[in-house]
């Protein structure tokens, strides 16, 4: 069972209850003040209890979840997950979301998006990691940033959110890179 245990936050694998307890800021709050920053340019089918469940059972390595439940204060508030661009070449594509609007700009955030890639990299053999987002996700921006991640490529106005265009964002860091901020 992972479990990874920060100041702020916890990253663990999902349990029945934390699972509908997302399910709930995924799909059933009303404000859904996430969905306003976190991929808006997608749209997202809803899907049962049962599928989402089940949507947490995937592995990115034997043992190794492909997402974990971000706890604070023993609630789930959020999580971090990860999938495959290319098996072939160690890559993986990562991202965050914490649905409680409370939780945001205290580095909450931050705290659980160190742990999952310091973990991914620990972990495994991995030789890169990215993450993709949008020009007006500026907050994610800086957290990948701030974990060392470079920005790759900016691909212009390919994203639509409420009628405006804006780019999308692309976002990575190496292994090597990764571990010389371990060493600094």
């Amino acid at each position: 069972m992972v479990e990874i245990i920060g100041e702020k936050v916890v990253l663990k694998e999902v349990t029945t209850k934390d699972s509908d307890d997302l399910y709930f800021w995924k799909f059933e709050e009303q404000e859904q003040e996430a969905k306003k920053w976190n991929g808006p340019y997608i749209p997202e089918e809803k899907v049962t209890k049962e599928e989402y469940r089940k949507s947490w059972e995937q592995e990115i390595f034997p043992d190794i979840p492909a997402s974990l439940v971000i706890k604070c204060e023993g609630r789930a508030i959020g999580y971090v997950g990860s999938y495959w661009v290319d098996k072939n070449t160690n890559w993986l594509e990562t991202g965050i979301v914490i649905y409680d609007k409370n939780f945001w700009n205290g580095g909450y955030g931050s705290e659980a998006y160190k742990l999952w890639i310091d973990f991914l990299f620990t972990s495994s053999n991995l030789h890169r990691l990215g993450m993709s987002t949008w020009s007006g996700n500026v907050r994610m921006m800086k957290v990948a940033e701030k974990l060392g991640m470079k920005e790759e490529a900016r691909i212009r106005d390919a994203r639509v959110v409420n009628g405006d265009y804006f780019d999308a964002i692309k976002m990575g860091i190496l292994r090597k890179e990764w571990e010389e901020i371990q060493i600094g």
